[in-house]
C-alpha cells in the first residue's frame, strides 16, 4: 500500500483538501486499511526546514497530511498577518516532491466572523456567533514568546487541536526552532488525552548558521547579516557551557544580549530555563538547560522581523 500511494504522488496526484468534514473522511479511509497517518501543520511559506519535518514524517508513518493555514488567533493586530509570506502553488509543489501524499488548505478554521483577518487578537469581530472557544496551557505557555506575545500560544493550542481533530493523525511532526511551541502543544496533548504522538526535530539552518523561516525573507540584506549574532551567540553559549567554570545563568544571558544588541538587533528575550519544564535555573550544568532568544530586525517591506531560535546545553546533546 505504501509503495502504490508514494507512486501516485511521484506523478504528482497529490490530494488536496479545504473542507474538513473531506479532510477527515480521507484520514479515517487511511485508517481502515491500516496505515498509519503522519501531520506535519504549517503556515505556509515552506522552506527546507518545513520539508525535512515532511521527511521524517514519511519515516515515521505510511502516509503524510501537511496542512497549510496562516492562522489568525496567534497574531495581534501590530504584527505581521497581512504581509506574512504566503505562496500557494510553491507550496504545493515543494510538500509533493517531498512525497507528501495530502495537503489540507482551509479557507478558514474559525466561524461567526467576517474572514480570517477579523480573528486577529484587536481585531475580532463583534458578532455573537462569532468563535468563542479557545485551549490555553495555562504554565508553559507564560515564558518566553509569551511575555511579549500573550496571545500567541492560546491561538497555536486552539488551532493545532482543530487541526488534530480534523486530520485525527498518529503522529505529528513539529520544528524544535519553535522549541516552547514543541513543549507546548507536547504537554497539550498529554493533558487533553489527545491519541498522538508529538515528534520534535532539529532545527534546520541556511549555510551560514540563520535558522531557517519563513520571515527571513522579509529581511532587508543588511539586516540578514546582522542576524547572524543569533548562531553566533548561541555557539558562544555552547562554547562557554564547556568552560570551567560554567558562566551563570544571568551573565550567559547577558553577554547573548550584548552581543545581539551590538549587531544591531532589538533583544525581545534572552532566557536560560529548564529544557523540561521551561523554569528558570541557577546552575546551567546540573539539568538539560535551554538558551532561547527572539529579537527584532529591520524588515523590507514594513515594520520589523521578529527572529527566534535556540540551543539546549548538555554534554551529550548539541541542540
Amino acid at each position: 500500500k505504501l509503495n502504490r500511494i508514494m507512486t501516485i504522488n511521484k506523478n504528482r496526484n497529490m490530494r488536496i483538501f479545504s473542507d474538513a468534514s473531506e479532510m477527515r473522511a480521507w484520514s479515517r479511509e487511511q485508517r481502515k486499511q491500516g496505515l498509519k497517518i503522519g501531520f506535519v501543520p504549517t503556515m505556509g511559506a515552506l522552506h527546507e526546514g518545513h520539508i525535512s519535518l515532511v521527511r521524517a514524517a514519511r519515516g515515521l508513518c505510511d502516509v503524510v497530511v501537511a496542512s497549510v493555514y496562516v492562522n489568525p488567533t496567534q497574531f495581534s493586530a501590530n504584527e505581521d498577518f497581512d504581509v506574512y509570506p504566503r505562496d500557494v502553488e510553491g507550496d504545493r509543489t515543494k510538500l509533493e516532491e517531498a512525497g507528501c501524499c495530502t495537503v489540507f488548505e482551509p479557507r478558514s478554521l474559525y466561524r461567526g466572523n467576517n474572514g480570517d483577518a477579523s480573528n486577529v487578537v484587536g481585531r475580532e469581530g463583534a458578532s455573537p456567533d462569532a468563535h468563542e472557544t479557545f485551549v490555553q496551557v495555562e504554565r508553559l505557555q507564560k515564558p518566553l514568546c509569551g511575555k511579549s506575545r500573550p496571545h500567541f500560544f492560546k491561538g497555536v493550542t486552539t488551532i493545532v487541536s482543530k487541526l488534530f481533530n480534523i486530520v485525527e493523525p498518529d503522529v505529528a511532526v513539529f520544528g524544535r526552532k519553535d522549541y516552547q511551541q514543541w513543549r507546548v502543544i507536547t504537554r497539550m496533548v498529554r493533558d487533553l488525552d489527545f491519541d498522538v504522538e508529538v515528534v520534535g526535530m532539529p532545527i534546520c539552518r541556511e549555510a551560514d548558521g540563520l535558522a531557517l523561516s519563513s520571515r527571513n525573507a522579509r529581511l532587508t540584506p543588511e539586516a540578514r547579516q546582522a542576524a547572524l549574532c543569533i548562531p553566533r551567540a548561541l555557539e558562544w553559549a555552547k562554547s562557554a557551557y564547556m568552560g570551567k567554570p560554567a558562566p551563570a545563568p544571568a551573565d550567559l544571558a547577558s553577554r547573548i544580549g550584548v552581543m545581539i544588541k551590538d549587531a544591531g538587533g532589538l533583544v525581545d528575550y534572552v532566557e536560560v530555563l529548564d529544557a523540561q519544564n521551561l523554569q528558570p535555573v541557577l546552575d546551567i550544568t546540573v539539568q538539560p538547560t535551554l538558551v532561547a532568544v527572539a529579537a527584532h530586525f529591520p524588515a523590507r517591506d514594513q515594520g520589523s522581523v521578529r527572529l527566534i531560535d535556540n540551543c539546549v546545553l548538555e554534554t551529550s546533546v548539541g541542540e
